[in-house]
C-alpha cells in the first residue's frame, strides 16, 4: 500500500494543534533538568507527523504534553482550537475522549477485560458518537478489521504482543478520533510483527482521517509520514 498520508476529515478553522513556547522542567538529584526546551509547533488538520531523536531526547515527553497528559513548567497547547492547561485535569480528559486516540508502546491494556471489552471501554466513558446499542457491534467489527475476530473473548494475558497492540489501536480507533498520538507503536515489537501493525495503523488513520502524531525511533516507519520532525535535548532540531 504506497498512499500512506491521511485524507483531512475537513478543512477546519484552526490547526489540528498548536504549541507555544513549550517548556518542561523537573528538579533530579537537587538539580534542574531541561526535558522540552521552548517547542513551538503548529500540527495541520490530516497532517501525518513523526517525532524522531535518540533515546532521552524528549519525545515522549513533548506526546504527553501535547495530549495533555503531563502539565508543562511554562508555555502553550492548542488541540483544535482548545487551550488544554487552561483546563483543570477532569477538563483535559473531557477533551481527550472527546478528540485523541492514543497508541501507547506498552499497550496499556486493562487486564480484567476481554480484548473486546477493552475496545468498548472508551465509548462506554461517554467518547465518541456511538449510540450504546451499537457499542458491541462497532468493537467487534474493529477487531475483526485488524485480524482478530477468533480473539474477542482473550484477556490481554492470553494475547501475544502483537496481539495486544492490535487491541491497542482498534481502542484508539473506536471514536474515529480526530488526532491519534502514537508512542513508540512497533517499538517493542519484532520487525516482522512491528510492519504489520504499521501498516494497519496507517491504513486505519487513513479511513479515520485523523491528524497522526507518532513517537518512532523506526525510519521506515517515520518515512511513511509527510512530516518528520527531529528533537534533541528538548529542542526541534529539523522539520521537514
Amino acid at each position: 500500500m504506497a498512499q500512506t498520508a491521511a485524507a483531512p476529515r475537513s478543512q477546519d478553522a484552526h490547526p489540528a494543534l498548536e504549541a507555544r513556547a513549550l517548556s518542561k522542567t523537573v528538579f533530579e538529584a537537587g538539580s534542574r533538568l531541561t526535558i522540552i526546551d521552548d517547542v513551538n509547533l503548529t500540527v495541520a488538520t490530516g497532517q501525518t507527523v513523526a517525532v524522531l531523536g535518540a533515546s532521552g531526547s524528549g519525545k515522549s515527553t513533548l506526546l504527553g504534553l501535547l495530549a495533555g497528559l503531563d502539565v508543562p513548567t511554562s508555555g502553550s497547547v492548542r488541540l483544535l482550537g482548545e487551550e488544554l492547561f487552561a483546563l483543570d485535569e477532569d477538563g483535559r480528559a473531557r477533551v481527550r475522549a472527546r478528540s485523541v486516540g492514543f497508541v501507547f508502546q506498552s499497550f496499556q491494556l486493562l487486564p480484567h477485560l476481554t480484548a473486546l471489552e477493552n475496545v468498548m471501554l472508551p465509548l462506554e466513558l461517554g467518547a465518541g458518537t456511538v449510540p450504546p446499542g451499537r457499542f458491541t457491534g462497532v468493537a467487534a467489527d474493529l477487531l475483526d478489521r485488524v485480524g482478530l475476530r477468533e480473539r474477542l473473548m482473550h484477556y490481554p494475558t492470553t494475547l501475544s504482543g502483537g496481539e495486544q497492540q492490535r487491541v491497542a489501536l482498534a481502542r484508539a480507533f473506536v471514536t474515529r478520533p480526530a488526532v491519534l498520538m502514537a508512542d513508540e507503536p512497533t517499538g517493542s515489537l519484532d520487525e516482522r510483527t512491528g510492519a504489520v501493525i504499521a501498516e494497519l495503523l496507517f491504513e486505519l488513520n487513513r479511513e479515520a482521517g485523523s491528524t497522526l502524531i507518532l513517537v518512532t525511533h523506526a525510519p521506515n516507519l517515520a518515512s511513511r509520514c509527510t512530516r518528520r520532525i527531529l528533537l534533541q535535548a528538548g529542542r526541534i532540531q529539523a522539520d521537514s
